[in-house]
């Protein structure tokens, strides 16, 4: 049986009786050592608050029906570690095709096609082609958007002579010292090829709509604003179709588009196929992400949920580093979604062995797939549920059959809530991505920027354990918070002259906001009740893709301090509103909306309303009674460590 309040307080209360009788004997030095002990800090005050933690937890944990029965099951036996890992390839996944952008769009330097002299002169090797009908700027270089205009002469004249008349580029361009075929110069290196035989003009037959150069620079930046508007509508559809037809469906769903999109993209012919390819690919990972935190999150109780949710997101940096290294070795950008895709391909064998959140079943009054989904867990884990605590999973006094985002407006509270996440995450995604896109106008090298800031991600993830542990999600958001708008503050009083320790404080930047998104994706989980966790996890999604596109759209119109500088004002405000939000370590899921009574205590530090303060609730008693039995019993014993270890493992 599950010790309770009351056999915690009855033991210390029988310790504080066995010490009685060394009151008189200590006596004299009684008042002096508590003088010592007040002056100290209360040196023990740290046993006491880790006993009325577990207290609190404990007895929390009897109020949650399935989370006794997820006790049956087998906390995280050998079910839950292989749900845990069929997150991983996933992540993997959809960070690899999340910043295949990054690699696609790589620099090159153009000059115009200028094929029609080799009708007059096909020996003509590339340095005089250039030579001869390329003009240069007043330091010696190559103009990159300007050409002679072709003239009926014969080569000899043309030497002789040379060319005045320039215009803009007519057939396209050539990329002499490009390396790999990107998504700019594909094409046109093919037609270069093509045209060394003799060909003649009609270079813009063979350009693909591809030429990202000489004013159509932009494109570039439409394709990363396009990919972060894919979130902005994936992540209420996705959303509610997590809550509507289950976990397992939205997963299975959220995947397929990653294997259609993803190698699909590598047979595109057009700028516009490219952009509505990867569009489809942005709402196949934000909705991977919802669905697989739900599914992960009603599975796992207490820190099984933590550490997995914190494992998921550092594959997610290993995807971004496997990335780079693929990236680096392939020559052609359409081999990058190949091997992408063929990777992807696996995960269709998720159709066979991914299980349904019993949460949700339960919710949506499917008790019969509930129970059995439950059996299967605990076999798999060489357990055995009781009769009676089975017999516990009921139907909830009102099915749940519609999920809205209407709900979030009817339910005051819940409507505080996810206006508040929704400020947090909108701040957590503009700052993360100014700061990256900051580093990238330092010219810091595109690997670099993906590999260097993903090997601290990981470690800042792992870190996030400890943090959870010890003070909570609450605590741990406003520390990651904290320690980003210290470094957005250093980088405003940094010189441009300063380059290496400006890219210092971006890349611990990124550091704190990587800590940040996966406590902040943990903290929110655990805050919506699972009727609307998917819906709800899905409009913070929306507001941290608009925290990105404003990104995006800022730091190219603006000088380069203004956006760090409102990365710092948007981090206060969200550093002050997090300690409006309530602490969820060792609180029970939600289940629906009918939970208002635990949802008024759980955001009570939120609301303004008159409450009835007089009368006090059993478990606060317990509480109470419980620390003043500690304190006296401390002060009986008058020892440093008056709870012993083994009383707080009991």
């Amino acid at each position: 049986m599950r010790p309770t309040l009351c056999h915690y307080i009855n033991f210390l209360t029988q310790m504080a009786g066995e010490e009685n009788f060394k009151e008189e004997l200590r006596s004299q030095d009684a008042s002096r050592n508590l003088n010592q002990h007040e002056a100290a800090g209360h040196p023990h005050s740290w046993s006491l608050e880790m006993l009325l933690h577990r207290l609190r937890a404990d007895h929390t944990k009897q109020d949650d029906k399935f989370a006794n029965l997820l006790d049956a099951v087998g906390e995280f036996g050998t079910f839950q570690q292989r749900l845990v890992a069929l997150t991983f390839i996933p992540s993997i996944m959809s960070a690899f095709f999340m910043f295949a952008d990054y690699f696609v769009f790589t620099a090159q330097k153009p000059y115009c096609n200028t094929s029609w002299i080799l009708a007059v002169g096909p020996n003509l090797s590339e340095a005089e082609q250039l030579n001869l009908t390329i003009p240069r700027a007043p330091n010696g270089s190559f103009l990159m958007c300007l050409m002679y205009l072709p003239v009926p002469w014969n080569l000899d004249s043309i030497i002789h002579f040379g060319l005045n008349d320039t215009d803009k580029c007519r057939d396209g361009w050539i990329y002499p010292d490009a390396k790999k075929r990107s998504l700019i110069n594909e094409a046109q290196l093919s037609g270069w090829s093509r045209c060394r035989r003799g060909c003649r003009g009609n270079r813009a037959e063979a350009t693909a709509e591809f030429d990202l150069v000489c004013g159509a620079e932009t494109k570039k930046d439409t394709a990363h604003i396009m990919f972060m508007a894919g979130p902005l509508i994936g992540s209420l559809i996705f959303g509610l179709i997590t809550d509507k037809i289950g976990r397992y469906p939205a997963i299975l769903l959220s995947l397929l588009g990653l294997i259609i999109f993803g190698f699909g993209t590598a047979f595109v012919n057009s700028f516009h196929l490219y952009l509505l390819f990867r569009f489809g690919i942005s709402q196949s990972v934000v909705g991977y992400a919802i669905s697989s935190v739900s599914l992960a999150t009603e599975w796992l109780v207490g820190e099984h949920r933590a550490h997995a949710i914190i494992l998921e997101h550092c594959f997610f940096a290993v995807g971004a580093m496997l990335l780079t290294g693929i990236a680096y070795s392939l020559p052609h950008w359409r081999l990058l979604f190949l091997v992408g895709g063929v990777l992807a391909v696996p995960l269709i064998s998720y159709i066979w062995i991914l299980p349904e959140s019993p949460r949700w079943l339960m919710m949506k009054g499917k008790v019969k797939e509930a129970k059995q989904m439950l059996c299967y867990a605990a076999s798999v884990n060489k357990k055995t549920i009781p009769s009676n605590l089975l017999d516990e999973v009921q139907l909830p006094r009102k099915k749940v059959t519609q999920a809205s985002v209407l709900d979030f407006c009817k339910n005051r509270q819940l409507c505080k809530v996810i206006l508040l996440m929704s400020c947090v995450w909108f701040t957590v995604s503009y700052t993360y991505f100014t700061l990256s896109l900051r580093m990238r106008e330092l010219g810091v090298s595109v690997h670099f920027r993906h590999v260097v800031p993903s090997i601290m991600e990981v470690s800042a993830r792992l870190c996030c354990i400890f943090l959870l542990q010890q003070i909570g999600r609450k605590w741990s958001l406003a520390v990651t918070l904290l320690q980003t708008i210290i470094w957005c503050l250093l980088l405003l009083f940094l010189s441009e002259e300063r380059k290496s320790m400006t890219i210092l404080m971006l890349t611990l930047g990124e550091f704190s906001l990587a800590a940040t998104v996966t406590v902040f994706f943990l903290y929110t989980a655990e805050l919506l009740p699972t009727m609307l966790r998917a819906t709800g996890l899905g409009l913070v999604f929306l507001a941290s893709a608009a925290g990105a596109i404003l990104s995006l759209t800022i730091i190219n119109q603006t000088p380069s301090l203004l956006p760090i500088f409102l990365c710092c004002i948007l981090a206060i405000v969200a550093f002050s509103l997090s300690f409006l939000l309530p602490e969820t370590r060792d609180q029970p899921l939600f289940h629906s909306l009918e939970h208002s009574p635990q949802m008024r205590n759980k955001v009570k530090d939120m609301t303004t309303e008159d409450t009835s303060s007089d009368d006090m609730s059993s478990d606060d008693m317990s509480e109470e009674a419980a620390k003043n039995v500690i304190l006296n019993a401390q002060i009986l014993r008058l020892d440093p460590y008056p709870v012993s270890k083994p009383a707080l493992e009991q």
